[in-house]
């Protein structure tokens, strides 16, 4: 078997303001805080919340766009991977942490100031393309012999290349 797989998904709210620092090498390194909360009902059937803190890592330019865009209360989609390290503090203890490494960021809602939107990945550079949707006819993913053939996909807005449905693989 080849490799395993690391990867983490969270939607929450930041709970401070982005902290960004850079590397000797210049480098952006933007540490947040994020609040997760699930909601369950115990036997009684009351709502019980639960909050949990996470401790997540951009780097690059995506740490770049992360400490410029987000600011506390920010609502934001975050896709990466758990990281665990160790290390001994100036006391003689070993201390452990736990982080997420994100590697893609998408801003979702607003905070009334017209934020939001955005998605970004660490790899791209730029804004995520949203891919186009996807045409399901039940079959195993083959259109009925008596399907009309699909239409040519509107321009795209915003300056990326422009495709028609048939350089789409699917």
């Amino acid at each position: 078997m080849a490799r395993g797989i690391n990867k983490v998904i969270l939607v929450g709210n930041l709970g401070n303001d982005p902290d960004t620092k850079y590397t000797q090498g210049g480098m952006a390194v933007t540490r947040i805080s994020l609040a997760t909360t699930s909601v369950r009902k115990d036997r009684e059937g009351n709502s019980q919340e639960r909050t949990e803190w996470h401790r997540v890592v951009f780097f690059g330019k995506l740490g770049e766009i992360a400490g410029e865009y987000l600011r506390k209360g920010s609502q934001v989609y975050v896709e990466g991977e758990i990281r665990y390290d160790k290390f001994t503090g100036q006391d003689g203890v070993e201390k452990y942490t736990t982080d997420i490494v994100a590697n893609e960021m998408q801003m979702l809602g607003g905070r009334g100031g017209g934020e939001g939107g955005g998605g970004y990945a660490d790899r791209g550079e730029r804004p995520q393309r949203s891919a186009p949707p996807r045409r399901d006819f039940g079959g195993g993913g083959q259109p009925p012999r008596n399907a009309p053939a699909p239409a040519a996909a509107a321009p795209a807005a915003g300056g990326f290349d422009e495709f028609a449905d048939d350089d789409i693989p699917f």
